[in-house]
């Protein structure tokens, strides 16, 4: 990129008066004009322009609720309301709102009406898919300052998945199967934050539980998952069971984040040191080099704010295998 180019760029910013982050906006607007230079399509551009239009609005919509727990229901549009899916559903989502959890949803009907419903227009945020076949958004969440629509599938389900610290996955069709399984995906390779990952079954009726033994039966002797995949999600046949999933896995583990090579967990309370021993002697085979340990808020926390208050454990983890990830922040909750 031309010098000339970039002090533009500089007096743009100046001009638009942006000095937050102002690095990062600067290097959107560079790679916005290496797209017309690189002769882009008028289809790429189209779509590239459209994506961030609209992650922009999206961003701005959840923006007063980012210090909110928020939990994402996934499901079919198809379910109708007589469903005993539906009406679970329903009871699932008033009892999360009970406990301060926001709903958020897809904003059509089926599940994601349910969802809604149940949580109350208060409590419920929606992220439509502009479909020829769908209406906007359900009676529930229309009109609302909560509801975005979407024009592309990435960008909604971008919106889905990163604002929510826990997920819910009803029997659905093929959209409801990409979703659990992109939420698996992430979690399994890292590219999310740990979170509880609950497919609901009717009691006696074991949609996921066939899907499950799938899992168990054909894609783990063919070593394509592993063992400790399983622990990333979790089949619940009640509300009761499906709430207490979501909320025990925040009873003590409260957040995460890597400072360099090494992984700090951040808890609610500080634990003690037969807990800490047995923690290491339990999974000393995802540190590497290292032990875990309690630690002092680093420096980087410390500049960003980063939950300065929480008491920390820190070691250098494998990166391979966040099934055993889950699996301790488990036994971190079970610590008195």
């Amino acid at each position: 990129m031309h010098a000339n180019i970039d002090q533009l760029v500089e007096e743009l910013l100046s001009t638009a008066k942006i000095d937050a982050d102002k690095r990062l906006v600067a290097e959107l607007v560079r790679e916005s004009i290496k797209l017309g230079s690189d002769s882009t399509g008028t289809l790429n551009l189209k779509i590239a322009s459209a994506a961030i239009s609209e992650m922009r609005e999206a961003f701005a919509m959840f923006a007063p609720f980012s210090t909110r727990k928020k939990v994402t229901i996934f499901g079919s549009a198809r379910t109708t309301k007589d469903d005993p899916v539906y009406k679970q559903t329903e009871a699932v989502a008033a009892r999360l709102a009970q406990n301060g959890w926001m709903v958020v949803t897809g904003a059509g009907p089926g599940i994601m009406e349910a969802g809604m419903s149940g949580a109350g227009r208060e409590m419920s945020i929606g992220v439509s898919i502009r479909l020829p076949f769908e209406t906007s958004a359900n009676s529930i969440i229309a009109g609302d300052e909560k509801y975005v629509a979407m024009r592309y599938f990435f960008t909604r389900k971008l919106m889905l998945v990163k604002e929510s610290q826990a997920f819910i996955c009803v029997p659905g069709g093929f959209g409801t199967l990409d979703e659990m399984f992109e939420l698996l995906t992430l979690s399994q390779t890292g590219k999310s934050s740990p979170a509880p990952i609950v497919v609901l079954d009717l009691p006696n009726d074991p949609f996921w539980g066939d899907l499950d033994s799938f899992i168990k039966t054909t894609l783990l002797p063919r070593k394509l998952v592993s063992p400790q995949d399983l622990a990333l999600y979790r089949i619940c046949s009640s509300v009761e069971d499906a709430v207490t999933e979501i909320t025990s896995f925040y009873k003590n583990y409260h957040s995460m984040r890597f400072v360099g090579k090494r992984l700090v967990l951040r808890m609610n309370s500080e634990i003690c040191d037969h807990d800490l021993q047995k923690l290491n002697n339990e999974f000393a085979d995802i540190c590497v080099d290292s032990r875990i340990e309690r630690a002092k808020t680093t420096k980087v926390e410390i500049d960003d704010g980063d939950n300065i208050d929480k008491p920390r454990l820190i070691f250098q983890f494998a990166r391979r295998d966040f099934g055993r990830l889950r699996q301790l922040i488990d036994a971190i909750n079970e610590c008195s």
